[in-house]
């Protein structure tokens, strides 16, 4: 069974759960790898890194399909079953939010869009760096966890499930 192993470094790892054999490994980072998820379907995955970036590859092959670029860490990203929808969570490191304001810190979650790579929405609630994502199994809520000791879990409103985007 060939499926993402976990990752170490900079380097996404894809082989065989029992042997620990690797069959690919893939350089995309430049920095630690905080974060892989794979998508409901198995079909693609999505990792997290500290270089600022979260990328989408086929789970097949790890042919690298997207790239979502923000100005901060990131440290846990998530597909949605639902929508075409990326989200990704971090912030500036733990170790700097006590010297700086929260609204410095950019703890919010971000929603992409899966095709088209643009933010197209946040959250905010926390207080410090973001560590985990999840998407409920539904689509319909998330969780995430972060620094601060809380995990919130979230509910979709209307607005949500009626937004289009436009192209």
């Amino acid at each position: 069974l060939k499926t993402p192993l976990p990752s170490s470094g900079i380097n996404a790892e894809y082989g065989d759960w029992k042997t620990g054999q690797r069959f690919k490994t893939v350089h995309e980072h430049d920095h630690l790898i905080k974060d892989l998820q794979l998508s409901k379907d198995r079909t693609m995955l999505v990792t997290a890194s500290k270089d600022t970036t979260s990328k989408l590859f086929d789970a097949k092959d790890f042919k690298l399909l997207k790239s979502f670029k923000t100005d901060r860490p990131v440290n846990s990203a998530a597909i949605s079953p639902l929508k075409h929808h990326i989200l990704l969570g971090g912030g500036q490191e733990a170790m700097e939010v006590t010297t700086s304001h929260t609204k410095s810190g950019k703890f919010e979650a971000r929603f992409f869009h899966l095709i088209f790579e643009e933010e197209i929405g946040r959250v905010k609630g926390h207080f410090g760096p973001i560590n985990t994502l999840a998407f409920h199994p539904s689509g319909k809520q998330y969780s995430s966890g972060a620094e601060d000791g809380y995990v919130r879990i979230h509910d979709f409103d209307q607005s949500y499930y009626d937004f289009e985007y436009d192209f």
